[in-house]
């Protein structure tokens, strides 16, 4: 039987977040409408007549860029070739883009033989933070009302603006908040709690400097209470693992950023959490 790839609805999303966390991604209990608010034409679902049995998504921001995630073959139907059926039909979809991704190393010569480059290494830290002090002087929640100055802020440390899903990111959640850091009225920097499957994740985490990532992540951290966290640290940031170390978090597994196209000059020293593996 041929293989129909179409592109997702939300209820096929929500199954293959199902698939994520069979896969022990541990994805957010609420990231389906965040996660297809951008782009929603670029998830794409295999099925075998009335059976999904795979999933990519390839999903653009603007003209010059996407980011490749979500990338899953249903192990019962493995070894067939569907993957691979996807994985054309996904970069097929972003045509002309530089197109980014995070692969855990079993799958990093896969990429690299479709041309994926290597740009650098993250790792996923995670941990019980207790007895930070939270500064609340600069620190406040940020709501929809924010929405101009975080994607002003957010596109600095991005390949490429994500107005609807920074949208969709500030909506009001019961999983899901973001503080956000503003000194003399300017935002410099910003970070986002949400609960899991297990424990919680932070992500972005955007700063300016190290002392106001930190007070952020004091902020953030609140509502985990004894929950264990989640952060996925890119490696040139030193000061980030330094900080990370420092917290007693330990390194749970580890991922490369690889481009195919010209990679995009991030500041990487800014970046002390990454915002999703799934969307970059």
């Amino acid at each position: 039987m041929k293989l129909d790839i179409r592109t997702m609805s939300r209820a096929d999303l929500e199954a293959v977040l199902g698939w994520a966390r069979e896969e022990g991604w541990n994805p957010g209990l609420d990231d389906a409408i965040p996660f297809y608010a951008e782009d929603p034409a670029g998830f794409l679902i295999g099925w075998l007549g009335t059976v999904r049995v795979g999933c990519i998504s390839v999903v653009r921001y603007g003209d010059r860029f996407a980011f490749l995630g979500l990338y899953i073959v249903h192990p019962a139907h493995r070894c067939r070739g569907y993957g691979k059926a996807l994985w054309d039909a996904g970069l097929a979809s972003a045509a002309g883009r530089t197109i980014g991704l995070d692969g855990v190393p079993a799958q990093q010569a896969n990429y690299a033989r479709s041309g994926f480059a290597f740009a650098h290494r993250s790792a996923r830290w995670g941990g019980v933070l207790r007895g930070l002090v939270a500064k609340r002087s600069y620190v406040r929640p940020l709501t929809p009302d924010d929405l101009p100055a975080v994607v002003e802020f957010d596109s600095r440390h991005v390949a490429a603006p994500r107005p609807k899903f920074l949208a969709a990111w500030l909506a009001p959640s019961a999983t899901r908040q973001t503080e956000g850091y503003l000194e003399d009225g300017a935002l410099r920097g910003y970070g986002t709690i949400r609960r899991c499957v297990e424990g919680w994740k932070i992500g972005p985490l955007f700063a300016e400097t190290p002392a106001i990532a930190e007070a952020l992540l004091a902020t953030l951290v609140t509502p985990a209470g004894t929950d264990p966290v989640f952060i996925d640290v890119p490696d040139p940031n030193t000061a980030a693992l330094a900080m990370v170390r420092r917290l007693g978090f330990t390194p749970a597994f580890e991922t490369a950023r690889m481009y195919l196209g010209p990679a995009p000059a991030l500041p990487l020293p800014q970046i002390f959490g990454v915002t999703t593996l799934e969307l970059g």
